[in-house]
């Protein structure tokens, strides 16, 4: 047991092990801990700047082009009423898909840049939150930076439809956005959480009830994820159980469901959604398809566990744990008497989301199946759905190894220890970020080109329909493996030609 010795730091008595973090060594050790994270950062950011930039050579392709023309001549709440009685009954969907296409592409590529600076900002209000509740010192602003930047670069570029995640605004509405809006909700219960006035709390309840009603029309997917981590947390934080103090997070939580639950109803017995099923048929959940399914299952998780380039989230957390520890003095909430029972629940929560998120992906994965047949696991942009709540709990791992290993270094006459564990870290947070420049250079470059090629092309299209042109040729420019026109021989049943014959206003296009 160390000594503890009196030092003036804001009247509060520290430990030599806190006292040792202020000496020469632990500055030293500080400055080279932000260093490093600062490398992260700018490299991370570097990364997200130009998948944003990328946003301004986003091109129409696949649902876009039936997007564009339904938007512009339906308008947003005619592409809705059409969503909700002829396509799937997303309605939410609809609504967003409406605003974002109802000025041509405008929208669609400001929205890369829009996901990378909104989710930047919600998890680094959301980090500052948790190490509040947890009673942690707040370390340097640069840690949390690098954290949220490598996190979103991971997200974004390390899986296996880049393009679809971050640049096919379609797929962002459905799987991307979806995650964000949760994450912001989440942020707005702490919020009202922490505030005083007590109308915050009720109009938070409200808030969660709307956004789960908006969300269960948004996206199959994402409600089931939401719903699965939302009755998890309700049911955890009950009074009875001694993690929270009253019953504000088991009714947001609720709340949240019930507004799941009435969104999904909603979707389900929509006219579209019946049309939907009906052209496909659900099959019997016999047991060589459940068998199917999780082989599909275990698939996307072996190309999840091969790209290591994910462990790079871990290194950070672990970068930001050891800044935590350095910081300061922790306030630790825990006593002496009674201490087990917490630990032992402590324990339960920690590893709780990991079953969660097992049996979340399961879900998506039984859902691919269903709606898109065997292939239907390789559509990786609804992995995000999973891959959020992944890459956040891998994180907090590493925040909570860091941190323990941190307070552990920060005891006297352990520099090799230091440097070694820093190196370490930084190592392959670093490794992480340079992993990810091939993928992004490649996705430059496919976007860049197929941009100028379709400019091109659409500039002598618009030219003929100028002249009355009633049918145009069209070479299809594919890309991230979207459908084009001509994707089937059966033009009756080319539902991208037809819609991008509605663009151009002809009433055909030809093959070259």
């Amino acid at each position: 047991m160390s000594r503890t010795t009196i030092t003036e730091r804001g009247k509060v008595p520290v430990t030599e092990d806190e006292a040792e973090s202020d000496a020469p060594d632990g500055e030293g050790f500080s400055r080279a801990l932000s260093g490093i994270s600062l490398v992260v950062a700018v490299g991370s950011g570097a990364l997200l700047a130009v998948g944003a930039f990328l946003g301004l050579y986003v091109r129409p392709t696949s649902d876009d082009w039936c997007a564009l023309w339904k938007a512009r001549d339906m308008g947003v709440l005619g592409i809705s009423a059409d969503f909700y009685t002829t396509q799937n009954g997303r309605v939410t969907n609809a609504f967003l898909t409406g605003l974002i296409y109802v000025d041509g592409m405008r929208g669609a590529k400001l929205m890369p840049a829009f996901l990378v600076v909104a989710f930047g900002v919600v998890l680094f209000f959301l980090a500052r939150a948790a190490l509040r509740a947890l009673g942690r010192p707040r370390p340097p602003a640069v840690l949390l930076v690098a954290a949220v930047a490598l996190f979103e670069a991971l997200l974004f570029f390390a899986g296996t439809r880049s393009y679809q995640v971050l640049l096919w605004a379609p797929a962002t509405i459905s799987h991307t956005l979806p995650s964000l809006i949760g994450l912001a909700a989440v942020l707005g219960a702490v919020a009202a959480a922490r505030s005083r006035r007590p109308w915050a709390r009720n109009a938070a309840v409200a808030m969660a009830l709307l956004t789960g009603l908006a969300i269960g029309m948004l996206s199959e997917p994402f409600t089931m994820v939401a719903g699965i981590f939302a009755v998890a947390a309700g049911l955890v934080c009950l009074p009875r159980l001694g993690r929270a103090k009253d019953w504000y997070v088991t009714t947001w939580c609720a709340a949240a469901c019930v507004g799941l639950a009435g969104g999904l109803a909603l979707l389900y017995t929509s006219p579209g959604a019946r049309w939907r099923r009906s052209r496909n048929p659900e099959k019997p959940l016999t047991l060589a398809e459940l068998g199917e399914t999780f082989h599909d299952w275990w698939r996307i998780w072996q190309t999840i566990i091969d790209q290591w380039a994910y462990l790079g989230v871990v290194a950070v957390g672990v970068l930001l744990g050891l800044g935590i520890a350095f910081a300061g003095p922790s306030d630790d909430r825990d006593t002496a008497a009674g201490a087990d029972r917490p630990r032992r629940v402590s324990w339960i929560v920690a590893l709780l989301p990991v079953p969660l998120i097992a049996v979340a992906s399961l879900g998506v994965t039984y859902g691919l199946r269903s709606g898109y047949g065997p292939a239907g696991w390789t559509y990786g942009r609804t992995w995000t759905n999973f891959l959020v709540p992944l890459l956040l709990l891998l994180c907090a791992y590493g925040a909570w190894a860091g941190h323990r290993l941190g307070r552990l270094l920060r005891a006297p006459g352990r520099p090799a220890a230091r440097a070694a564990t820093l190196v370490a870290a930084g190592a392959l947070a670093l490794g992480s970020v340079t992993a990810l420049v091939q993928p992004v250079y490649t996705l430059t470059g496919q976007t860049v080109h197929r941009s100028i090629a379709w400019d091109l092309q659409n500039a002598r299209i618009r030219a003929e329909v100028a002249k009355g042109a009633t049918e145009v040729t069209y070479r299809p420019l594919p890309i991230a493996s979207l459908a084009e026109p001509f994707f089937t021989r059966v033009y009756a049943r080319d539902w991208v030609a037809q819609c991008a014959s509605r663009y151009y206003g002809v009433e055909r296009i030809r093959r070259p």
